[in-house]
Parts: structure tokens; C-alpha cells; sequence
């Protein structure tokens, strides 16, 4: 990675306009929320999102708790190549997934249990705050040792501010971000993204 620009996934997009900026400042991966949230859309809505997406860039399906055969569903009908699965998983659903024909995001939070932290098959970790979607920011360095040799993303409470240190004293491959580029719960703010994009970038 020490050659390379992070990588970048700006999460919870549901207008075409978000969708754009987050494309046009540099995105490495898309993620929409396909579960119960404040972020929700539904792969019918999803799916024009992801259709406006260049080749080279990802889309990313996010599920909590749905079982496999619901995250395959809905992802296909969205039209995503990746899926994010957070909740209680194993690697038996990493496995599913990938047979289904999606790579795979595998989030857990950062006081996980070792075990957690293994590599489960997965092609990203995704290791948020304790509590996800709260927007709070935590110690992003105290996870540095867990992920070591993983390519993976800190989340949990990045702004434009802070992701750029975030990045650094973690060690991550690079960042996702949701809550921080909002103007309010659930509705995205392209200038905050766009900012986002460029701090995290000039990483």
C-alpha cells in the first residue's frame, strides 16, 4: 500500500447527484444500504444508482442481518458485485456469497474478539467503532496490530477532518464513511463528500 492511494468508499449514496460526486472526486467503491436504516434504499431504487457507476469503480450492497439468500436476492436485483456483511456472520456466509458470485466486505467493530479479526476468505475487513452508525471517532490506532497483513478500511466516526490522520495511524488500506459527510441522519451533503474524497486522497 505504501505506493498506493487509499482506498475510498463512501456509503449510505441514494440520489444520482451524490452519486456523481462521490465519482467525480475520486471513489474507489459505492456502498448502498439495502437494510433497515436511516440510509435504506431498496434495490429497485438501488439499482439506477448503480447503473450510473464507470467500470473500475465498486458497488457495494450493505446488509446486517439478512440471511444469505435475502443478501443474494436483493444484491442481484440491485446489480452490485460486492456485498458488505455486518451482524453476527461465519465464514460459511463468506463462502456463500462468493459462490453466489459477489465479493465480500466483512465488518466488525473494533472491540471484536480475536477470532474476528481472522482472515475468513474475505477480500476487505472493515473494522468500525463499537457502536456503528453512532459517528463518534475512537482510537484508530488501537486496531493497528489486529489487522496487520489484511487489507482493510477504518470506519466509525470520519470526517474530512480526521480521515487523513485516521488512515495514517491505522495502518488501513483506506476508509469508509457514511455518517461523516451528512448533513443530517440520512442525507448526504455532496460538499462534504467531494471533501471527504480529496482529504482522504491525499493521503
Amino acid at each position: 500500500m505504501s505506493n498506493r492511494k487509499p482506498l475510498v468508499k463512501v456509503c449510505g449514496l441514494s440520489t444520482a447527484n451524490d452519486v456523481q460526486v462521490a465519482i467525480d472526486h475520486g471513489a474507489d467503491a459505492l456502498g448502498f444500504v439495502l437494510t433497515s436504516s436511516a440510509r435504506e434504499i431498496t434495490p429497485e431504487d438501488a439499482a439506477p444508482l448503480v447503473r450510473m457507476v464507470p467500470e473500475g469503480i465498486e458497488t457495494v450492497a450493505v446488509f446486517r442481518s439478512e440471511d444469505i439468500p435475502t443478501v443474494v436476492a436483493r444484491s442481484r436485483e440491485a446489480g452490485v458485485g460486492w456485498v458488505q456483511l455486518h451482524g453476527q456472520r461465519s465464514k460459511l456466509d463468506v463462502a456463500a456469497a462468493h459462490a453466489a458470485g459477489f465479493k465480500v466486505i466483512r465488518a466488525v467493530r473494533r472491540d471484536a474478539i480475536a477470532e474476528e479479526f481472522a482472515d475468513w476468505g474475505e477480500e476487505l475487513l472493515l473494522i468500525d467503532a463499537s457502536v456503528p452508525g453512532s459517528g463518534e471517532s475512537w482510537d484508530y490506532a488501537a486496531v493497528r496490530e489486529l489487522a496487520t497483513g489484511r487489507q482493510w478500511l477504518v470506519a466509525g466516526g470520519l470526517t474530512p477532518m480526521n480521515v487523513a490522520e485516521a488512515i495514517k495511524i491505522s495502518g488501513a488500506t483506506g476508509a469508509d464513511v457514511s455518517s461523516g459527510v451528512e448533513s443530517s441522519r440520512g442525507v448526504k451533503d455532496p460538499g462534504l463528500i467531494a471533501q471527504f474524497l480529496d482529504a482522504a486522497k491525499a493521503v
